[in-house]
């Protein structure tokens, strides 16, 4: 678990996984108190051969870590995919995200899509829209996150300070700091 810096705020990196757009967004803070810092996407052609595409992938998150220096990674976990192909290539590049997290020296914390969706809008079937306008207002912007993919990686990102928030007040409670 990351520890929290003087001022008691966590940077966290999320990741929603894509193989042709990978969305990422950086949360500050921790439990109820967040704010957004940066998000964007990585984006590559399908045109692109697959492995230039996660090695690009893997090249860009270290950019992104170097450039905010996250504490910690929160990334989305598999999800079941009735194409067998779509679903490798996405474990492909979960792979890849894991790797830079890894190498980077940062803890990584998993969230499955409906823990997400119920964490930040309270529905774990909620829509891309719903998502993105609970994301929109949480961090107080102006416009929601556009693509759909940025907005889930801030969610991700939401969400595992939403969680870390909890663990830390319960180890308090517990009396383990």
């Amino acid at each position: 678990m990351p520890v929290a810096g003087d001022s008691g705020i966590i940077r966290v990196l999320g990741v929603d996984p894509g193989s042709e757009t990978l969305g990422w967004g950086i949360v500050e803070g921790i439990g109820s108190k967040y704010r957004g810092v940066a998000f964007g996407t990585i984006t590559h052609g399908s045109r692109i051969e697959f492995h230039k595409r996660l090695s690009k992938i893997y090249d860009d998150l270290n950019e992104i870590i170097t450039r905010f220096q996250p504490q910690c990674v929160a990334v989305e976990d598999a999800f079941y995919s009735k194409n067998v192909k779509v679903a490798v290539r996405l474990g492909q590049v979960r792979g890849v995200v894991l790797l830079a997290g890894e190498k980077n020296g940062l803890p990584i914390s998993e969230y499955a899509p409906r823990l997400v969706k119920k964490t930040v809008v309270g529905y774990g079937n909620a829509e891309k829209n719903q998502v993105q306008e609970m994301v929109r207002i949480l961090l107080t912007l102006e416009e929601s996150p556009k693509p759909h993919d940025a907005a889930d990686a801030l969610a991700i990102a939401i969400c595992h300070s939403i969680h870390l928030g909890s663990t830390l007040r319960i180890k308090r409670a517990l009396g383990g700091g």
